[in-house]
């Protein structure tokens, strides 16, 4: 299939439909689907709710999904698109104001609700715009069901030939580490471009011809919404993860091959392999250390003398394909993206037989822009971007980007657009360096950066990483605008005595330069959680949030008596 030639992700998703056997595997919700639905399947389904959807909207209206991951929710996205409306996901984590702001924002004609739990933290803000609610199970207000739609025989079969590659296929709101989100208008060529330059990173990635994708990362985020009409493109088996809790049991019955996620997933995974391997002593111990040892060789090229040779198969044997086998024992990459990966867990990871490449993106670029190769895993950058979009460093080191992935603009806020995109490049607020192998480092972020009283530039993310990994420290956050030194915020485990944080952080200074470490800090007992407004949806810490609530406890570690 030529990506490039095709004129919307509808094409997209029919075109592949027609190539594949009906009856293949397609899409499974390991939380209550007993049997997986096949490509036949999921082609009716969309056909018979397209003409539903068609007979509801006018050509442009926007249609709200409001679910956890699940079949209806890919059936539902393509079949508004199919119908000729604007696909909008949102986060069902948002908050009651963030929900508020949106459908004011972007007026849908029709919403998409999976279950009462969803429909509670919208149904005081629905309006007249509203024509329609379709649930996917029952709800106190009247609405359509998804089932009872899905059920009629149907003779039309509606493939939408009108979409061109430059029209809105979605909007996706940014989760918003600061004020209101921002509807980021994606087209059809965005997104596709897009999947151009991944699938081109999957023919190097996996050797078997059918990938199996385990989904947990929300759909209403851009790198997943990305994801999904990549593993269309490639006729993988989805299975639609229960919840964060059940991912690692998920995980053996899914047996993935590929896994997208957070870099929050990846330092949970570090902090539970590397507690078990402090428990290990003697010869398991040695095994483990040597594991580690000649992973990070093997990782950075480094030739092997014929005896490491001998102990690495023994590590691969021994330790590797256990750890493998905790994840389903058919793992080829974990793909990290929606943040900076820390070095540590990278080598870590890929060391311990858990090949994990990071990738770059945001959704104002549909949103992926560069990845490691599986060849050439170079854990301190971002890897190379991909052939389908241009990257340039501006004088001050900012990151551009351009190309057809870059968005139509942020829906109606005209001004703010023009902020971003200049001269046709998307201007990302991030700092960044190419090497001599046109990998992408990540150096900086413009807006998180503090500057001190003495005017250095500190990046307060970094030293939250380092903080976060020690095991005793579940998160951290960093303070220090125009002030002296730094100081922080840290959540621990409920055993661990202050004192025993303080000699932590006192070890931890000793590898950070003298304008980074961390002076004074305060335990709180009440984590950042996305319910409590402190974590967006996808888990970055609301910096502005964080501040309001703790500001005079941060405020006071200034005062010469702490």
């Amino acid at each position: 299939m030529d990506i490039s030639k095709l004129n919307s992700l509808v094409e997209l998703y029919f075109k592949k439909a027609q190539e594949v056997d009906e009856k293949k595997p397609f899409l499974k919700w390991l939380k209550s689907d007993k049997q997986m639905y096949n490509w036949g399947d999921v082609t009716q389904k969309i056909f018979k709710l397209t003409l539903k959807i068609k007979s509801l909207i006018n050509e442009g209206d926007r249609c709200l999904i409001l679910s956890e991951n699940r079949p209806y929710w890919l059936i539902s996205d393509i079949s508004i698109m199919n119908a000729g409306g604007i696909s909008v996901p949102i986060f069902t984590t948002y908050t009651a104001s963030d929900y508020e702001y949106i459908l004011n924002d972007c007026k849908p004609s029709l919403i998409f609700v999976s279950n009462q739990d969803q429909f509670d933290k919208i149904k005081k803000y629905i309006n007249s715009d509203i024509k329609e609610i379709i649930s996917f199970e029952k709800i106190d207000r009247k609405s359509l069901l998804i089932s009872e739609i899905l059920v009629d025989d149907i003779d039309k079969k509606i493939i939408n030939k009108n979409l061109k590659r430059n029209m809105p296929a979605c909007i996706i709101y940014t989760s918003g580490t600061s004020g209101n989100p921002k509807g980021v208008v994606l087209s059809h060529g965005g997104i596709l471009s897009n999947c151009e330059g991944a699938v081109e990173l999957l023919k190097k990635l996996t050797d078997k011809e059918d990938p199996v994708f385990l989904t947990w990362l929300p759909l209403s985020h851009s790198y997943e919404h990305t994801v999904q009409f990549i593993q269309i493109i490639v006729g993988a088996k989805v299975f639609y993860a229960e919840s964060l809790e059940k991912l690692i049991s998920n995980m053996v019955v899914a047996k993935p091959t590929i896994m997208t996620a957070v870099p929050r997933f990846y330092q949970n995974l570090f902090t539970k392999i590397n507690m078990n391997f402090e428990k290990q002593s003697g010869l398991k111990r040695k095994l483990i250390n040597q594991t580690l040892i000649l992973g990070k060789k093997i990782l950075n090229k480094v030739d092997l003398r014929f005896s490491e040779k001998i102990t690495n198969f023994l590590c691969e044997n021994l330790v590797r394909k256990k750890i493998r086998n905790q994840f389903g024992g058919n793992l080829q990459a974990f793909v990290s993206g929606g943040g900076a990966l820390d070095q540590n867990i990278g080598e870590f990871l890929n060391a311990v037989g858990l090949p994990t490449l990071q990738g770059y993106g945001l959704t104002e670029a549909s949103p992926v822009v560069s990845c490691n190769l599986p060849d050439l895993v170079k854990v301190e950058s971002v890897g190379p971007p991909f052939r389908t979009n241009k990257v340039k460093i501006s004088e001050d080191g900012e990151i551009l980007i351009k190309g057809e992935n870059v968005m139509l603009g942020y829906w109606n806020l005209e001004e703010e657009t023009k902020k971003v995109i200049k001269d046709g490049w998307l201007h990302t607020g991030d700092i960044g360096e190419l090497d001599n192998n046109n990998y992408l480092k990540i150096t900086d972020r413009k807006k998180d950066i503090i500057v001190n009283l003495g005017g250095d530039n500190i990046s307060p993310s970094k030293v939250e990483n380092i903080l976060c990994l020690n095991e005793n420290i579940k998160q951290s956050f960093v303070y220090g605008d125009k002030k002296n030194y730094l100081v922080a915020l840290i959540v621990s485990e409920k055993e661990i005595s202050k004192e025993k944080i303080k000699l932590i952080i006192e070890n931890i200074n000793k590898s950070l330069t003298l304008i980074e470490k961390i002076k004074k800090f305060v335990l709180i007992n009440e984590e950042f959680t996305i319910e409590n407004g402190m974590l967006t949806p996808t888990l970055k810490l609301k910096r502005k949030e964080i501040i309001k609530n703790y500001k005079q406890q941060l405020e006071n570690l200034y005062k010469k008596n702490n």
